[in-house]
């Protein structure tokens, strides 16, 4: 499957443009290879992309254990803001940085509509 970066950097740099209190995004693969990401300056992409994989891998396990299906979404609030990992297909995982001040009902609206681009830049 050929993927456009270039497309899915487009996405995200306007979703994290346009959307209030989200600080980075990136498109990340199961395995922890960057496939895209507009991120905040001093944040490295392979880096970002390595704890994305490691919460999706911790996610799963504890979906398993806990008999709580396979994961939609992993939540995960600092006191400095949040980050939240989305399946985007099979093939990727959609993660977004948002400050403590977002508001989580917008942003799930903005996640689940970018969703649909990404979904539909990855083919």
């Amino acid at each position: 499957m050929a993927i456009n970066s270039e497309k899915l950097g487009y996405i995200l740099k306007n979703f994290v443009t346009a959307t209030a209190d989200v600080e980075g995004a990136a498109m990340v693969t199961p395995d922890g290879l960057p496939l895209a990401a507009s991120l905040p300056g001093g944040m490295d992409d392979e880096r970002v992309s390595a704890m994305s994989a490691a919460m999706l891998s911790l996610g799963e396990r504890i979906g398993k254990e806990l008999v709580r299906g396979s994961i939609d979404r992993i939540y995960v609030e600092g006191n400095k803001g949040f980050s939240i990992l989305t399946s985007c297909g099979e093939d990727a995982v959609f993660l977004v940085l948002a400050t403590k001040e977002a508001k989580q009902g917008v942003l799930m609206l903005e996640i689940k509509r970018t969703l649909g681009e990404l979904k539909s830049a990855l083919g």
